[in-house]
């Protein structure tokens, strides 16, 4: 359980307005699914309280990753299909969206059968692009898993949780236009670093600010490659849990957009997660993180996909906002931190050196960098 102490109740507070208000522009009238997984029940009853204040009709959905493990185990397509069946008007009612995670990623899926998850993640497919099209947020809620993930106790994750979590969004969304606007002008995109040397193109794919509208934390612009232009090598250089099994020194060789060689820690598995689905070879998006708190990997996605100087090239489905067509039932987001601790590197777009050991190079965008967006908070 979170310490909830007053101050930590005074913040659940803080945040349950800031994801209603900012997050959500929660109004009257709204009908708001608030799903929980696992912990973070103290979350969910202030956000109740909150939506029921501006008039808003609230609803809750509680997830237990323990039997969810067991039913996994033993469900057929059409068992998750009668789910689909059963769920599909409630979210076709639906027009808001939080989902409070309160289990470290992937341990849902620990010990089942990668037959069964992919049967799972198949059938729902639907389901859960459905889903995605309502307006959303997602985050963690502070547990002792994710304390122990970070190397830190409860009490000091839960007070860097709720300081990552409630900075101020609006600033670092001004900040990342220029990012923005640049990746909407960029063509040929290249990637260097330890074991990466990757090119691509960007061109005519639109850019998206990722700044607590729909993850908190948050802080990334992400955008898609054309899909068949990636060519080249690249090696991910943090730790990535996914389905209960943790995948570390992932790389890829990629020729015409399409995954042609891909070895891990676990490469048997990294291949079975890969020939899911013919999309699952490609990659559906390409983002610049550059949260100014969040500096090293707790293998939590939602976390290091938005550390300070890194990026994520995510095998599988294409975001709605930043579509580049490709389709799968996978969306996986393997990350890279190019500071020099972690062994440096460059992003170049057209030539034009944008990004060097996680620093931001140009003026018009070195207000992402961390000193700069960390200034008067």
């Amino acid at each position: 359980m979170t310490h909830l102490t007053a101050a930590n109740l005074s913040r659940i507070n803080l945040l349950s307005q800031q994801l209603l208000d900012y997050s959500l522009d929660c109004q009257k009238g709204d009908r708001l699914v608030i799903e929980v997984l696992g912990e973070g029940r103290e979350l969910a009853k202030e956000i109740i309280k909150e939506a029921y204040a501006r008039g808003a009709h609230p609803f809750v959905k509680v997830f237990d990753p323990m039997l969810h493990n067991e039913w996994l185990r033993g469900i057929t397509a059409e068992t998750v299909q009668k789910v689909v069946n059963w769920d599909t008007p409630i979210w076709q009612e639906t027009n808001k969206r939080v989902v409070i995670i309160g289990v470290h990623d992937g341990s849902d899926y620990a010990g089942v059968p990668i037959e069964q998850v992919n049967t799972y993640f198949t059938s729902m497919r639907e389901l859960r692009t459905l889903k995605s099209k309502k307006r959303w947020v997602g985050l963690h809620y502070p547990t002792q898993s994710l304390a122990d993930n970070a190397g830190m106790t409860l009490e000091a994750f839960t007070d860097f949780y709720f300081q990552v979590s409630t900075i101020d969004y609006a600033k670092v969304n001004q900040a990342a236009q220029p990012l923005k606007e640049w990746m909407e002008r960029t063509d040929r995109v290249r990637i260097i670093g330890a074991g990466t040397d990757l090119t691509f193109s960007i061109k005519g794919i639109p850019a998206y600010i990722a700044s607590g509208e729909m993850n908190v934390p948050d802080g990334e612009v992400f955008t898609a490659p054309v899909l068949d232009s990636v060519n080249g090598t690249i090696t991910y250089n943090i730790p990535s849990l996914y389905d209960g099994t943790t995948y570390s020194d992932v790389r890829f060789v990629f020729q015409n957009g399409k995954i042609i060689e891909a070895t891990a820690n676990e490469t048997e598995l990294l291949n079975k997660i890969l020939d899911r689905d013919e999309g699952a070879r490609f990659i559906g998006e390409f983002a610049i993180g550059f949260h100014p708190l969040i500096l090293h990997p707790m293998n939590d996605i939602l976390f290091d996909e938005k550390i300070a100087g890194s990026f994520h090239f995510t095998p599988g489905h294409a975001i709605e906002m930043t579509d580049n067509g490709n389709r799968s039932s996978l969306h996986w987001d393997l990350v890279s931190i190019q500071r020099p601790e972690y062994g440096g590197g460059e992003i170049w777009f057209d030539d034009v050196l944008v990004r060097k050991d996680g620093l931001f190079v140009p003026e018009e965008l070195q207000g992402l960098n961390p000193d700069r967006l960390m200034e008067g908070q």
